[in-house]
């Protein structure tokens, strides 16, 4: 920086205050200084000047995604990175896969990064974890799921409500036997959507064609086929993922039957309203979602209490084709 100023003609504190934002500096000054750190190759050294800093924030937000490849986790993603651009803060991401070692790994890490606050969507079994953060300032919130630590925040979608009103849009239409196709028990998404599918079948649950634990397309598509062989089969289908709402349809494809049994997913998936029938959906917003994170997460960090323990949005259904196929298409 001593360089920088002497090349630029300025004090060092001068050249400090055009590389850290501050105000006080004439246009053409910074840029005299600017010209002259990219004549001498020079780099603001981030990490050096938050230990300068009084309040020794890094300039950094942790986010921590089951799977950033995920295309409703990738799309949250970037909501928290716009809203964390506004601010001149960089977002670090890493992914779960929903194991609670594997979480607790990423959060060490960030946390010897000293990130300035903490977006999760946690696995289970991390609390403890989330509740030192926070007990030592750092602003955690969670998202997609609610977190049982008292002093973070949670942004999470209206899981069963959105269930329950796909399901009962399938029983209106007739059909009785709905087949339910989840992710790990122990995910509250998983039961909450498993919740709201009991609540609309009433008391005509078959035990048969409840099919939990799965995980990923392929796990979706086997246990749709297995489910399709039965004698009495399932004239739809509701699957509470998005990754499972793409097996089933592989699977329904590969019978040719796509026409014939409804099928309603939770989660849009990309390319789905281009398929033939377009695949019907309960719709989440994760950009809404990382948004709302995002602001929630800088608030705390501003020192504003009033953020609610918990922010729950919406869902939406979006009537594409497949989840309006009536029962008794199929032969058998």
């Amino acid at each position: 920086m001593r360089d920088v100023a002497t090349a630029a003609g300025v004090g060092l504190a001068t050249v400090s205050r055009v590389f850290s934002g501050a105000p006080g500096v004439r246009p053409e000054v910074a840029e005299r200084v600017t010209a002259a750190a990219l004549r001498l190759g020079y780099r603001r050294d981030a990490a050096a000047s938050s230990l300068r800093r009084a309040d020794r924030r890094s300039g950094t937000v942790g986010l921590i995604m089951a799977d950033v490849a995920n295309p409703f986790a990738a799309v949250l993603h970037r909501a928290v990175e716009d809203a964390a651009v506004t601010r001149g803060v960089l977002v670090l991401a890493g992914s779960s896969d929903e194991s609670a070692e594997r979480e607790l790994a990423v959060i060490e890490a960030f946390r010897s990064r000293r990130v300035d606050a903490l977006i999760v969507m946690p696995s289970g079994g991390t609390d403890a974890a989330l509740a030192e953060m926070c007990a030592q300032g750092t602003p955690v919130v969670s998202v997609d799921r609610p977190l049982e630590v008292p002093a973070a925040r949670s942004v999470v979608a209206d899981n069963r409500g959105g269930a329950r009103r796909a399901v009962s849009r399938l029983r209106a239409l007739g059909h009785r036997r709905i087949a339910f196709l989840g992710d790990r028990p122990d995910l509250w998404t998983a039961r909450e959507r498993l919740a709201g599918y009991t609540e609309a079948m009433g008391g005509e649950v078959d035990p048969a064609l409840v099919v939990r634990g799965l995980a990923g397309a392929e796990q979706g598509e086997q246990a749709t086929q297995r489910l399709l062989a039965l004698p009495h089969p399932p004239t739809a289908l509701f699957t509470a993922q998005n990754l499972l709402t793409t097996g089933a349809r592989r699977a329904l494809q590969d019978r040719g039957e796509q026409r014939l049994v409804a099928h309603v997913g939770f989660d849009d998936l990309p390319l789905g309203d281009l398929l033939d029938p377009p695949v019907s959906v309960v719709a989440q917003d994760p950009a809404r979602m990382g948004a709302i994170a995002a602001r929630a997460a800088f608030a705390l960090l501003d020192g504003d209490g009033g953020i609610p323990p918990c922010t729950v949005l919406r869902t939406q259904y979006l009537a594409r084709g497949s989840g309006e196929i009536p029962p008794g298409l199929r032969a058998g």
